[in-house]
């Protein structure tokens, strides 16, 4: 899995756009926070296959509108924060951005089979109930859940110290696997 990284929003998200090579047309976007133009320049020519969301919260969603029509991927728990900014923290720094409907749903387990490259999805809630991780080739995206030399805040809503706990455990054991946050540097488990 080749992945590339932009930097978008007020707080520095992290947005990435997979494929399965370098040659590959066929591209997926994660976690499009904000500037959709420089997302869509970043993704040049190639066709956009889904948007895959690691959790719902406003600064990982707020370029979503500029998406709308293609698949878009959430966890369940996390899709109310699509339309009610309180929810989404988006009420925090007044965001009322249109975001749409999520058209699909995962859940732990799930393999996706998208643009060449399956990737698998992990249940990590704590920073959101609906947080999850999405792996692929000894590579994972980790969202809020864990940065390099720390995790995600647990103080917003949906978020639990429990849950946070047990999911960080959980990620320990994938050891020599490259992280990919939600926010800052990458990191190896």
């Amino acid at each position: 899995m080749l992945v590339e990284k932009t930097i978008v929003g007020p707080v520095q998200t992290n947005c990435y756009i997979l494929s399965a090579d370098k040659n590959s047309q066929d591209v997926i976007v994660v976690d499009p926070g904000d500037n959709a133009k420089e997302i869509k320049q970043k993704v040049g020519d190639r066709k956009i296959q889904a948007v895959l969301l690691t959790h719902g919260h406003f600064d990982h969603t707020g370029a979503l509108y500029a998406f709308e029509g293609l698949p878009i991927y959430i966890h369940k728990n996390d899709e109310p924060m699509l339309s009610d900014n309180s929810l989404s923290a988006g009420c925090l720094i007044d965001d009322n951005k249109y975001r749409p409907k999520a058209t699909n749903y995962y859940k732990e387990g799930d393999v996706l089979h998208i643009a060449g490259l399956n990737i698998t999805v992990l249940e990590t809630p704590g920073h959101t109930m609906g947080s999850v991780c999405l792996m692929c080739d000894r590579q994972i995206l980790t969202g809020d859940t864990l940065f390099d030399g720390d995790y995600g805040r647990v103080d917003l809503p949906g978020g639990s110290m429990e849950q946070m706990k047990t999911s960080l455990k959980r990620l320990f054991k994938l050891a020599g696997y490259k992280a990919w946050p939600g926010h800052g540097a990458s990191t190896i488990i």
